[in-house]
């Protein structure tokens, strides 16, 4: 049994105050209660999540945490003590962030970028917000152009660091991101390249042709929903087309370039049209 993570355990008996589960080396652990699943009968198997109480012992809830022990997560400040930092992290017993695992002091109401661990000495969960020394020190393996899960953490000179996949560091670089990016905001990216030193180069979009041609496919979809007109032209302010389409306007008219030349679309003085076959 794993503290700090989802588990499946026994259901080895009931009490006025719970059920207590087999937690194998851990001993019967206790799910309080207000946890205990309708109709949970002894010998049955739940699915719960463990943590450690302030008496340090391991309690069993069928709650949710938003994240669980080696994941990175964007958490929110609820309240800061002596000890540091504490996190709502979606169960009734916060999570603590320690000042010494702080970059700058957190205050209620941050939104701090955070890797959850087990603290080895005290067996408890903890979060740090030191987060690229828990990253992962192998190379980064995959080809150009592959997609990945993003969760934007820190904003630097060059642009924006990011977790890659709940486990590697890349950059978004700043001149490449046509679209707001804030801290702790999960986006889907790509690969743009892996450098010789390892570090992992990162954008928003596919490359060139490829981006080209999943831009005029989606305008294609967009034309077809919007009964075969868009009123967007080449004149169009790019912070407008940005917001329709959530590209910059040099590939709004490149896509809209694809799409004339497969004879796909007419462009008009008010906006372009699906020509009908």
């Amino acid at each position: 049994m794993e503290i700090g993570k989802f588990n499946s355990m026994r259901v080895v008996k009931h009490v006025d105050f719970g059920v207590y589960l087999d937690g194998e080396e851990l001993g019967e652990v206790l799910m309080p209660i207000r946890y205990v699943p309708e109709n949970c009968e002894d010998g049955d198997t739940v699915e719960v999540f463990l943590y450690v109480d302030s008496e340090d012992r391991p309690i069993a809830t069928t709650e949710k945490p938003f994240a669980q022990v080696g994941d990175f997560a964007a958490l929110k400040v609820k309240s800061v003590s002596k000890y540091g930092a504490f996190l709502d992290w979606g169960l009734m017993k916060d999570l603590l962030v320690p000042f010494s695992e702080q970059k700058i002091n957190l205050e209620e109401g941050d939104t701090a970028v955070v890797y959850i661990y087990l603290d080895e000495k005290t067996n408890r969960i903890a979060a740090s917000a030191k987060v690229e020394k828990f990253t992962a020190k192998e190379p980064f393996e995959a080809e150009p152009e592959t997609e990945v899960d993003l969760l934007v953490c820190k904003k630097t000179d060059l642009g924006y660091k990011a977790i890659i996949n709940n486990k590697f560091l890349g950059l978004l670089y700043e001149n490449e991101v046509f679209k707001p990016l804030y801290i702790g905001q999960r986006v889907k990216g790509y690969v743009k390249q892996i450098r010789e030193d390892g570090k992992v180069d990162l954008r928003l979009q596919k490359s060139g042709f490829q981006q080209i041609v999943g831009e005029s496919e989606n305008l294609l979809v967009r034309l077809q929903k919007a009964g075969g007109f868009l009123a967007t032209t080449d004149k169009t302010p790019a912070e407008e087309i940005y917001s329709i389409y959530g590209i910059s306007k040099k590939m709004y008219k490149k896509a809209v370039g694809d799409l004339y030349k497969k004879r796909l679309i007419s462009i008009e003085e008010e906006g372009i049209r699906l020509i009908k076959k």
